[in-house]
């Protein structure tokens, strides 16, 4: 059975989308201008074996793509989801002694979502977790804001995050969470071992019954004329800073 495809736009996504063999690519809809530029930039890859190239004019493209505001920079492909790995298998094969998992709790907004997931690439998370319900697979936007990163990093996308967390819990997780009213900072904590870092949506933050499944709830110290972070600029945060951390530990 056919899967159902959607469309990819910008530079970026869109170059790392061609160079992932596991990403299907059903068709490449560029401007003349856009392929010259692209082959000149990467030389050493033949970007376009094998699949199906059609060149627009930058309005065709335009008309293509909607109304959505994403700017397609004269590229645009139309791919396949990549094969799905669930969060059970990924446990289950991977015996590191240091794991990292993003678990998003409401986060809804497709440029915050690929903000982190451009941070979670640049930083070295293992995977993240989000609601499958609210997790827009097939958004441009998200896909243009990662970057590229959605071709780097595990998504799993979960019915229920809660019982997400039971089970990562008892399969030796600890679950931390984040809040400007914390008395620890994040800074202060050993981040070797296994580790879900929880974030919530910026209005609302963590849910009540999701909060229980915390182990520890930390603070990101900023300058206090800023009242908080973005939610993308709060997970940069930590995760920059634990990967760093790691990285000087080995």
């Amino acid at each position: 059975m056919k899967k159902t495809t959607f469309l990819i736009v910008g530079k970026h996504a869109v170059l790392e989308a061609l160079k992932n063999p596991s990403r299907k690519i059903e068709r490449v809809f560029l401007t003349e201008d856009a392929q010259k530029k692209l082959n000149r930039e990467n030389q050493n890859l033949n970007l376009f074996k094998k699949i199906n190239v059609f060149y627009k004019s930058r309005k065709e493209l335009d008309n293509l793509c909607g109304r959505d505001e994403t700017a397609h920079q004269g590229l645009v492909v139309e791919v396949e989801q990549l094969e799905e790995v669930t969060l059970k298998e990924y446990v289950k094969e991977n015996n590191e002694k240091n794991i990292n998992f993003i678990a998003l709790e409401e986060v809804t907004d497709p440029r915050n979502i690929g903000s982190i997931i451009r941070s979670a690439v640049a930083f070295n998370i293992n995977g993240i977790i989000v609601k499958a319900r609210s997790f827009p697979s097939k958004s441009k936007l998200l896909y243009k804001s990662a970057s590229g990163g959605m071709e780097h990093v595990k998504i799993f996308e979960v019915s229920n995050l809660n019982t997400a967390l039971k089970y990562l819990k008892s399969k030796d997780f600890w679950i931390s969470s984040f809040d400007n009213n914390a008395s620890k900072d994040f800074t202060e904590h050993d981040w070797t071992g296994k580790n879900v870092l929880l974030f919530g949506s910026e209005g609302f933050g963590i849910k009540k019954n999701t909060s229980k499944k915390t182990d520890f709830v930390f603070r990101i110290r900023i300058n206090k004329k800023i009242e908080s972070l973005n939610i993308s600029n709060s997970v940069s945060a930590v995760c920059h800073y634990i990967d760093y951390s790691l990285k000087n530990m080995s």
